[in-house]
C-alpha cells in the first residue's frame, strides 16, 4: 500500500513539473549579424543568435540564397536563471553582392526567417 502511494506521489510530481515546463512558452529573440563590418569579397563570420526562448525545442539553420550552409557550427544549448534558453550558430562566409544570407529558426511549430543586413 505504501509503495502504491509513493508511486502515485511520484507520478503526480512528474505530471506537475511537466505541466509547469510547458506552461511557460517564450518565442526566441533572434539576431543575425557578422563578426566584422560586412565588406563584399572579404572573409567574415555570419552569426545567428537566438535567446530568451522556452521550451528548448529549437532548430537554427544558416542559409545562402535559400540553401543550407552545412559547414555551420552550433554552440551547446544553454540557459539562464528563469529557464530562458539561448543558442548560437555561426559559419565563415565570403559575402558577395547579390547573395542573400539568412537564418531560419524553428521554435516549437513556428518557423521564421531572418535576413543578414550588410553594413555596406
Amino acid at each position: 500500500m505504501e509503495k502504491i502511494m509513493s508511486c502515485k506521489l511520484i507520478a503526480a510530481t512528474v505530471l506537475l513539473l511537466s505541466v509547469s515546463c510547458f506552461a511557460k512558452q517564450s518565442e526566441p529573440k533572434v539576431q543575425v549579424y557578422s563578426r566584422n563590418v560586412g565588406v563584399y569579397g572579404v572573409k567574415n563570420v555570419l552569426i545567428c543568435h537566438a535567446s530568451g526562448f522556452h521550451p528548448p525545442d529549437i532548430t537554427i539553420e544558416l542559409l545562402k540564397n535559400g540553401k543550407v550552409l552545412l559547414e555551420a557550427t552550433q554552440t551547446d544549448l544553454a540557459f539562464v536563471q528563469g529557464w530562458d534558453f539561448y543558442l548560437t550558430k555561426h559559419v565563415d562566409f565570403l559575402p558577395q553582392n547579390g547573395d542573400e544570407y539568412t537564418c531560419r529558426v524553428r521554435h516549437m511549430s513556428t518557423t521564421k526567417t531572418y535576413t543578414w543586413e550588410p553594413d555596406m
